[in-house]
This record gives structure tokens, C-alpha cells and sequence, in this order.
């Protein structure tokens, strides 16, 4: 099984990262390549539209609000992976937040190596924009 993870320090208590980031519908408010979700299923998956149309539907496996983390499948995407199981945690980092994007998957029709850049490159770059939601 492959996987990915990245972290970033953000300049805000974990608290606020988290009321921006820890409701399963808020990615359109700081993710700019998902513009569009829709929440189903009494709040438990989310359909989400991609800058460029494509469609991705997500499971919300665990959600832990005093924990400040949730966990999600993916059933349906473009992606090169199968068995998808992501987790978004935020936790206090001196006068600021850490906030983990990881994920673990199986490649489809590319390498491990491929996979794992793929969605490295998708966890640091969601990651960098949340920051830009909390100027220094």
C-alpha cells in the first residue's frame, strides 16, 4: 500500500483552522481546484467538482470534533488509486496549528513511486492554499 502526508505550521489557533476547515462540505472555502461540493447522505459524502469538471465522490468514514480530525474514502475519481482512505487532523502547535493532510491508497496503472508524488503534490498544494487563508 502506498502513501503520502504532508503537514504545514499555520499562523492561527487550532481552533480557527478548524472552523474553517472541519465541516466535510467546507473544501470549496479553501481548496481552489474544488470549487463546487455537495453534501448527501445526511452529511456523510460529498460529491465535489474539480476546477476542470471532473467529478470526485468522497465517504466521511470518522469524524472527531474534539479531536479536531476526520477521515474519508474516495468512491468514485480520476485518480490512479484504489482504496483511498484519507485524514485531515489540525492540532496546536505553540501559538499556532499544525495541519496533517495523509492518505493511504493502492496505484492503478501507474507505480507506487507515481501514486505517492501524485497525491504528495495534491496534500502540500491544498495545504499551501489553506495557509493563505491565514496571513501572518
Amino acid at each position: 500500500m502506498a502513501t503520502a502526508s504532508a503537514s504545514i505550521d499555520i499562523p492561527a489557533s487550532a481552533d480557527q483552522v478548524w472552523q474553517l476547515i472541519g465541516g466535510f462540505d467546507s473544501l470549496p472555502k479553501w481548496l481552489p481546484f474544488i470549487p463546487k461540493s455537495v453534501i448527501s447522505e445526511g452529511g456523510r459524502v460529498r460529491t465535489l467538482q474539480t476546477a476542470d469538471g471532473e467529478v470526485i465522490i468522497e465517504r466521511l468514514l470518522s469524524f472527531d470534533e474534539a479531536g479536531k480530525t476526520y477521515s474519508y474514502s474516495i468512491e468514485q475519481a480520476p485518480f490512479p488509486a484504489s482504496d483511498y482512505v484519507a485524514t485531515i487532523l489540525v492540532e496546536a502547535q505553540g501559538q499556532g496549528a499544525r495541519v496533517t493532510w495523509s492518505g493511504r491508497f493502492n496505484p492503478k496503472g501507474v507505480t507506487e513511486a507515481e501514486v505517492e508524488a501524485f497525491f504528495d503534490g495534491i496534500y502540500k498544494g491544498g495545504l499551501e492554499a489553506l495557509r493563505g487563508n491565514f496571513p501572518a
